[in-house]
């Protein structure tokens, strides 16, 4: 089961079916206010401080209701910023702030010196369904909010959509909030899974309410460890190495040795049993001498070579740069006449871009691109949305996509198009690519299917890197991929537990 990403009328038809069963709206808005307080301490683990600006709706309801858990729960200190006087809120969100008691209201700007850290706002200021731009007093609260997050070191978690937002388009009015990240309550909100509004959500989580579903699957979904149950198995206590597979990687070059070591890592750290890293005669000193000792390297001169060699999963392109013709023309071959589940990335796709091979890809062959190696390969889809460029990509071609990006997106021919929640923007760095293409590689080796080992890789990395930042490991300026690596094992143990 996927988590189906849903337009506002079909999250008010969930809504309607939960009370229909004899839920009250009370009920369910306790559940949905206590479960954003908990999902609130999965990214920031450190007690600190939480003001929640609040507008007349539920979605200040959800946010009070939140507060009350980090507080009485956590050991958070709490105050509110409302924009409306208490009495002109919604009845249940009255309630709410009364079963409260005790928090401080704030009458003007924080003073943010005198508050611990971290210091987080919750965007409680509007609903799923508000439109058109806001107005005052919202818009000069979302402008303060910003004015903390750009100067204070504040960072926003926006209650199931950042106030502004169209929740059906992801449209950003005016003003619109930019959060660090968006806690989705119940149900995935359409809109905020499009690449363009990944801006102003941020990281993407869901807030599971289990009295809200819905009963039908959609075009668009989202990868969620709540729901997404594949990769979770223990293994056996007698497991051993031939059972976690075995990854052939052919990467890097004198250039671009790094390439090759992050993807071994990749490899290592995704749960490989054995890897073999072949690379040209020439690099493989450099390399060798950077890897894990655990790597095998393989210096190669014929890459066809490893149509002989026994492995379940190959990864092909980290850093080869730009090989002599008779190379080049050895590795499209080898990833045209290859009979495991291939990596396609980097370079390996600028060969085939560059040599118009994009016909030899088919359902063996998972795809990597960033945008830049995406418009190479097809130049007629760089200029539509990502969305659209990618179904029209599913609908043309066998082979699977991962499109990556702040909003990675991930998809195979009569699947839904997955969108990934995790990540920052401190995986801004060379290097990210090639230890996902590792970590995709691993999980193929271990028999997961190429759409779902492009799911877990790109949430693994991507909650990896939550992970060294959250955890004040690192920062988004200081993060590597050597840092996100170092986290997986991390990334790994929530994704089993459902626990983000």
């Amino acid at each position: 089961m996927l988590m189906a990403a849903v337009t506002v009328q079909e999250m008010r038809d969930a809504e309607t079916r939960a009370m229909a069963s004899g839920l009250t709206e009370e009920e369910i808005l306790n559940h949905a206010g206590e479960q954003l307080g908990h999902a609130l301490v999965k990214f920031f683990p450190t007690p600190g401080s939480a003001i929640a600006y609040l507008g007349k709706g539920h979605n200040a309801g959800d946010a009070l209701v939140a507060l009350k858990i980090l507080r009485d729960t956590y050991g958070w200190k709490i105050s509110t910023r409302a924009a409306y006087p208490i009495d002109a809120c919604a009845p249940l969100t009255q309630k709410k702030w009364n079963e409260l008691g005790n928090a401080e209201n704030l009458s003007a700007t924080p003073d943010w010196q005198n508050y611990h850290r971290p210091l987080i706002l919750l965007d409680g200021l509007l609903g799923i369904g508000a439109q058109g731009p806001m107005r005052e007093p919202l818009i000069s609260m979302a402008c303060e909010m910003r004015r903390l997050r750009d100067n204070a070191g504040a960072r926003i978690a926006a209650v199931d959509l950042p106030s502004g937002i169209d929740a059906d388009s992801g449209t950003a009015t005016p003003g619109t909030v930019t959060a660090d990240l968006t806690l989705m309550i119940g149900l995935a909100k359409r809109g905020l899974l499009m690449s363009h509004a990944a801006t102003y959500t941020g990281a993407l989580s869901l807030v599971p309410v289990d009295c809200l579903k819905h009963r039908h699957p959609t075009d668009f979904e989202l990868i969620c460890p709540q729901t997404l149950h594949f990769g979770k198995s223990p293994r056996p206590f007698d497991f051993h190495k031939g059972m976690a597979g075995r990854v052939a990687i052919l990467a890097g070059s004198t250039t671009y040795p790094g390439a090759a070591v992050l993807a071994a890592i990749g490899a290592l750290r995704g749960g490989a049993g054995l890897i073999t890293l072949h690379t040209p005669k020439d690099a493989a000193p450099l390399i060798a001498a950077r890897c894990p000792p655990e790597i095998i390297i393989r210096p190669y001169s014929s890459p066809l070579k490893l149509l002989n060699t026994r492995f379940d999963s190959l990864v092909i392109g980290c850093g080869i740069g730009q090989p002599d013709q008779h190379t080049e023309d050895e590795i499209i071959r080898l990833i045209a006449e290859t009979r495991v589940p291939t990596v396609v990335d980097a370079d390996a796709l600028n060969l085939i871009a560059a040599n118009s091979q994009t016909h030899i890809l088919d359902e063996r062959h998972l795809l990597t691109p960033h945008p830049g190696e995406f418009a190479r390969l097809f130049p007629e889809l760089a200029k539509i949305s990502r969305e659209a460029a990618v179904s029209s990509f599913i609908e043309n071609s066998k082979a699977i996509l991962l499109l990556k990006g702040s909003r990675s997106l991930i998809a195979k021919r009569g699947n839904p198009i997955l969108a990934n929640s995790t990540g920052t923007s401190g995986m801004a760095t060379g290097g990210q690519g090639d230890l996902l293409s590792g970590i995709i590689g691993a999980q193929l080796a271990a028999g997961l299917t190429p759409i779902e080992s492009a799911a877990l890789g790109a949430w693994l990395c991507g909650r990896a890197s939550e992970i060294a930042i959250h955890s004040h490991s690192q920062s988004e300026q200081s993060l590597s991929p050597s840092d996100t690596a170092n986290h997986l094992g991390h990334a790994f143990i929530d994704w089993h537990g459902s626990q983000r």
